[in-house]
């Protein structure tokens, strides 16, 4: 099963996400948009897991944030992957958070290393992908509006980390929360 551990977040913060993409959806671009209620943080992309190796993925996940603490998360600012002249994905950033969110992630990595699912080459950039530009059509257009939107939320606290089944369909995908690995009280 496709298989990525992440960070959920509150149904007030996804409200204000698509609050934010409203707008950009109207500029006409060919761009997918996620839908809000599938808007999350992946600290790792497993891909497919065989059924009888997710406890393995269970274990691990646990022993990576075993003594790992609940934090304040806010988000901040629009921008794109790689760049603005390029963009291919359109994403939302990490303002508050991003020290402990590297800090799980890269025991995540190292414990499900040890697992034989290799370690991501680039460097964490901890970010909420929104959409995906699947056509330079009238790009400019949703670049500008990126570029001038001031987005920002409050702080909310995040207190645990979901090993998540996702489920590929042409509606867009499905998610399945199959473990919820809580952090301890900060």
């Amino acid at each position: 099963m496709r298989t990525f551990i992440a960070v959920e977040l509150p149904e007030n913060i996804k409200k204000k996400i698509e609050e934010v993409q409203n707008p950009l959806k109207r500029t006409d671009t060919y761009v997918s948009w996620v839908k809000p209620g599938n808007v999350h943080l992946t600290l790792k992309f497993l891909g497919e897991v065989e059924e009888n190796k997710i406890e393995d993925v269970f274990y691990g996940t646990e022993k990576a944030l075993k003594g790992a603490k609940s934090f304040s998360l806010s988000l901040k600012n629009l921008g794109c992957f790689p760049n603005l002249r390029r963009p291919r994905v359109v994403w939302v950033g990490v303002d508050k958070g991003k020290e402990e969110l590297s800090f799980l992630q890269k025991n995540i990595e190292e414990e499900l290393s040890k697992l034989g699912y290799p370690k991501e080459n680039r460097a964490f950039s901890p970010h909420l992908t929104i959409g995906r530009v699947k056509s330079p059509k009238n790009i400019e257009k949703l670049v500008k509006l990126i570029e001038k939107t001031d987005f920002q939320t409050e702080e909310v606290k995040i207190d645990e980390v979901v090993v998540m089944k996702s489920q590929l369909h042409p509606q867009g995908a499905i998610y399945t929360p199959l473990k919820k690995v809580k952090l301890l009280d900060s």
